[in-house]
Formats: C-alpha cells, sequence, structure tokens
C-alpha cells in the first residue's frame, strides 16, 4: 500500500461494502468457534445511522471500524480488514483513528473486547498498548476485555 488510506464516516451507499468487509474478515474464524463471531450479524445499517461506522477506503470500502462513544470511554465494538488488505497497517491505521477519535471526543481511554479464540486479534492489541481487564462468558462468547488509557494530544496530531 502505497499511502495509508481514507478514513471517512460511512454513509448509507457503504453499507454493503462495509457487511462484505466484516463477513470476509471473520470468515477466518469460522473453523475456531461453535457460532459465527458477533460482528457478522450486527445491524450496519442502524450503526452507520447512529454515526458509529467509519471506513478506509480509497474507492471501494476495505478497512471498517465501528466506534461508540460512552461517558467515559470509546468503545470499540469492530473493527474489520479484507484479507487482501491484510498485514499493510490498515489495521493499525484505523485503531489510531479510534485513539485519535476519543481524544477529539475527550474520552481518556479506549476499550473493546475480542474472541479468546482470535488469538492473533490479542497480540495485536497487546503489541499496541492495550492491557488485559477482563475475560468473562458474555452471549455464549468467551471474551477478553481490553483497554488502553491516552495520553493528551500530542502537538502536531491531527483527528483525521
Amino acid at each position: 500500500m502505497s499511502s495509508p488510506p481514507t478514513i471517512r464516516p460511512a454513509v448509507e451507499a457503504d453499507v454493503p461494502e462495509v457487511r462484505a468487509c466484516v463477513l470476509e474478515a471473520y470468515t477466518i474464524y469460522l473453523d475456531r468457534l461453535d457460532r459465527p463471531p458477533a460482528p457478522m450479524h450486527d445491524d450496519y445499517e442502524a450503526r452507520v445511522r447512529e454515526g458509529y461506522v467509519f471506513v478506509a477506503s480509497d474507492g471501494p470500502v476495505f478497512g471498517v471500524v465501528v466506534l461508540i462513544p460512552r461517558p467515559d470511554h470509546l468503545f470499540l465494538e469492530n473493527m474489520a480488514v479484507r484479507l487482501a488488505h491484510q498485514g499493510q497497517g490498515t489495521g493499525t491505521r484505523l485503531l489510531g483513528f479510534a485513539e485519535s477519535r476519543a481524544r477529539a471526543l475527550g474520552l481518556p481511554e479506549v476499550r473493546l473486547y475480542t474472541n479468546a479464540r482470535m488469538t492473533e486479534n490479542l497480540r495485536f492489541y497487546r503489541a499496541r498498548g492495550y492491557r488485559e481487564i477482563g475475560r468473562r462468558v458474555e452471549n455464549g462468547y468467551d471474551r477478553v476485555f481490553l483497554s488502553k488509557r491516552l495520553g493528551p494530544v500530542r502537538d502536531g496530531e491531527e483527528f483525521k
């Protein structure tokens, strides 16, 4: 990938591509889990209407992040990258976008969860400063909860 992807709020016309991106990204986990991952069943039309979905795009959507502001943190509900774009920095850029958005909203922390069997995700988030804050079965899913406290906005950092 020659330049960083553009990350922008999703619009209604993006919903089919958002759904396709999520389905593709999570398909690799189907053989490890006893049922499809929760993001495969989310209502992306509603999430887009609520303003929670952001996409990485250079035309077609190849990355998705769902961010829900809470009173004391930004909840990263889902992040997905199309298989052909994995390993090229898109996930890191989406995560950085989430952290910048939290700071812009005055929120000091990003929280998320992932399935305990999605070991690649655990390594990805831990390598970027996220720490485990709990584990529990929730809605039938074995979830690992992670958090990252954010420092102040640095000079020159911009919210994109």
